[in-house]
């Protein structure tokens, strides 16, 4: 698919922005930074207490600039290639090209490096020396760092962070060995080309960095550190695409967003060690006082999650993981709440699941984060039938818990006969929906609709198991109170909202979507039609692609396209790195924002629809997007290809595992009930899909 000559996955420029925080990053699941940064992150490692516990900073070897002292007329260009997770530095003059690579290795993800390579394009006799620069200096703010014995050729530090998260808490160590960086490197005047190759090796434990750094020797001794990231890489993107025939620009928003939310995911085969989530900025941001300071949100539950289960479920998984594994300080934190059961996951989460948001309201309020965090396991079990993760692997526990939590904050209302959440039952009083203008609020539509779709989950999956459901499970979710004006044919926000009240971010209109709440589409537009005008143009970036997958479920297209459009004011030039909002404030690289972006166009074009008995398609394309290709699909066990096009859905299923055996697939087209049976290899076309 083509629009023009530009290669939709390479991001090209000849000068970089003055903005430092909008440089591009390479990270793996386990180490991050951005090109150019004198420091590093590593997943999971944390230093300060509670409110004050952010990413700690590493001092990082990669921190090079390559510049040749003296020269003329060098053409210069910087490129992300995200295809390849590679950034590239070329200088090129009439006589040589001089390329400097960097890369987080995508496989063996406690290792990243760069190269240099100088190479000749005519013979002049004379040595070409290229100048290295770097202000790395092994020293940290968050780390007690001690130098150790050179390994290898390898310089070592190693050491603790300063500060544990909790009292008494574990205090990460960090191992580190790099590649001594010359000042210069020359190019004799009888050779043609020659490369250096650097390593930088981080883990948590001597032995492990000491085994990475020598694997990494060996494939620098076999000639293929680089092609088995860029093996890596070709296998991630083989098993995962959204491309399509229309606009440029939206083709390398999708590239761009694929690229820096797939960085951020654990590789497929022995990722070797505990994943500890997703946060706003990912892995290259994070460090005290900026982008939320690498804490963990709904954002990776609500926003990042739906994307990478529909193409990567093993990665998916790891995500969940996480959750259980913050499950204990998630009950610590309903207990210091005044609630004797259930889990209260925190507004903001590091290594301990307890909560460390700097600020009290948000993690007293914003309870809707414990329904987003189960919304994401009714999504993975419903699209894998994993019932292992359940029943072996702590995933019931944590159902239990978030019914239990619901339970313990409602209250029977004699005069309405709902169920609502009062303001005089929490400790403090009320709670903030994700409009964070408001607070206190009784009765936040998203956040009783998210209740109510918890418990719902947590009865038929105890029924899958074969185990009891509490009636008290049942009773609640019938009958919680979701605000409804019956003379308007809304959703109010919150008991006692006025239309016309300005709304900071995506509210409401997430119960069509992602939450599914049943509602005609007479409400659904009355809803998208109120809260569209009042809400904060300059707020976070996610906010509109949800404006448009409502749009796109009513096939209003020009309207749904104006939405996304918004979205392009959040992408900046020339790395496509996000910015939270518009005016260029809040978090950076904000994966948040691609997370919606990327679901307006896989959940919103396609119609894709995650529910307990199927996928379900409705696609609506807009007028210039002429064919959209979405290669990976995961349901089942099966991965499947789908090809949609004005006139026709062209769906073929690529593979089928035999052990286990994915379960027998079939296309059912909901008007008529024709049936289509789905067999690997093989296309079923269905036609006229509008």
């Amino acid at each position: 698919m083509t629009d023009g000559k530009e290669d939709p996955a390479v991001f090209t420029t000849t000068c970089l922005p003055s903005d430092q925080r909008l440089l591009a990053t390479v990270t793996n699941a386990y180490l991050g930074t951005r090109v150019y940064r004198d420091i590093l992150h590593v997943n999971g490692v944390y230093n300060g207490a509670v409110g004050d516990t952010h990413r700690a900073d590493v001092p990082s070897p990669l921190s090079v600039r390559m510049t040749v002292p003296g020269a003329d007329s060098l053409a210069e260009t910087f490129s992300l290639n995200t295809q390849t997770g590679t950034f590239s530095h070329v200088l090129q003059s009439t006589s040589y090209t001089a390329t400097h690579q960097i890369y987080a290795h995508h496989s063996l993800v406690h290792l990243m490096a760069f190269s240099i390579t100088i190479r000749r394009s005519a013979h002049t006799g004379q040595p070409i020396t290229v100048e290295l620069r770097t202000p790395f200096v092994p020293k940290s703010q968050d780390l007690d760092l001690y130098q150790g014995l050179d390994f290898q050729g390898a310089h070592y530090v190693y050491g603790t962070t300063l500060v544990p998260e909790v009292e008494g808490g574990p205090r990460p160590t960090v191992h580190m060995l790099w590649t001594p960086v010359p000042q210069a490197l020359t190019l004799c005047g009888e050779e043609w080309e020659q490369s250096w190759e650097f390593l930088t090796a981080v883990a948590e434990s001597e032995e492990e960095v000491k085994r990475s750094y020598s694997e990494g020797l060996a494939l620098i001794a076999s000639g293929s550190l680089y092609s088995s990231h860029t093996r890596a890489w070709d296998a991630l993107w083989r098993g995962c695409c959204i491309d399509l025939d229309g606009p440029l620009p939206l083709r390398q928003a999708l590239y761009g967003c694929l690229y820096y939310l797939l960085s951020a995911i654990p590789p497929r085969d022995n990722p070797g060690f505990l994943f500890h989530g997703i946060s706003p900025g990912g892995l290259s941001n994070g460090t005290r006082g900026e982008d939320y300071w690498g804490h963990v949100f709904w954002d990776q539950d609500t926003w990042v999650f739906p994307n990478i289960l529909l193409f990567y479920p093993e990665a998916a998984r790891a995500i969940l993981e996480y959750r259980i594994r913050m499950l204990e300080g998630a009950l610590r934190n309903a207990e210091e709440q005044g609630y004797k059961q259930g889990a209260k996951f925190p507004w903001e989460s590091a290594a301990t699941g307890q909560e460390v948001c700097p600020e009290d309201i948000y993690g007293a309020q914003e309870i809707h984060i414990t329904g987003d965090v189960l919304m994401a396991f009714e999504q993975y079990y419903y699209t894998t039938q994993d019932q292992k993760l359940f029943r072996e692997d702590g995933g019931w526990k944590l159902v239990v818990a978030v019914a239990q939590y619901w339970c313990s904050r409602m209250v029977w209302s004699e005069e309405e006969q709902w169920v609502p959440f009062l303001c005089t039952l929490s400790l403090p009083p009320g709670v903030m929906p994700p409009d964070e203008y408001h607070y206190q609020v009784d009765n936040s539509a998203y956040t009783n609709a998210l209740a109510r779709r918890s418990l719902r989950f947590a009865a038929d999956i105890a029924q899958d198991l074969l185990i009891p459901v509490p009636e008290e499970w049942v009773e609640c979710a019938n009958k919680v109170k979701v605000p409804f004006d019956m003379e308007k044919k809304y959703h109010p926000e919150y008991d006692g909202y006025s239309p016309g009240e300005r709304v900071k971010q995506a509210d409401v209109v997430l119960l069509g979507f992602p939450l599914m709440h049943p509602m005609s589409p007479e409400v659904r537009r009355n809803d998208l039609e109120t809260y569209e005008p009042v809400t904060e143009l300059n707020g976070p970036a996610m906010t509109w692609s949800m404006f448009a997958v409502g749009w796109l479920e009513l096939k209003e297209m020009q309207r749904a396209q104006s939405q996304l459009n918004k979205c392009f004011s959040n992408i900046t030039e020339p790395f496509k790195i996000w910015v939270e909002n518009s005016d260029g404030s809040g978090a950076v690289n904000f994966l948040t924002g691609m997370g919606g972006f990327l679901q307006a166009v896989l959940f919103g074009y396609t119609g894709f629809r995650i529910t307990k008995t199927s996928l379900l398609f409705n696609p609506s394309c807009p007028d210039d997007v002429h064919k959209l290709k979405v290669t990976g699909v995961s349901y089942l066990g099966n991965k499947l290809k789908f090809t949609i096009t004005k006139e026709e859905i062209r769906i073929k299923v690529t593979e089928s595992p035999l052990d286990p055996p994915a379960l027998p697939l079939e296309a059912v087209l909901e008007e008529s009930g024709q049936r289509f049976p789905l067999g690997e290899g093989t296309v079923t076309t269905l036609h006229d899909p509008g």
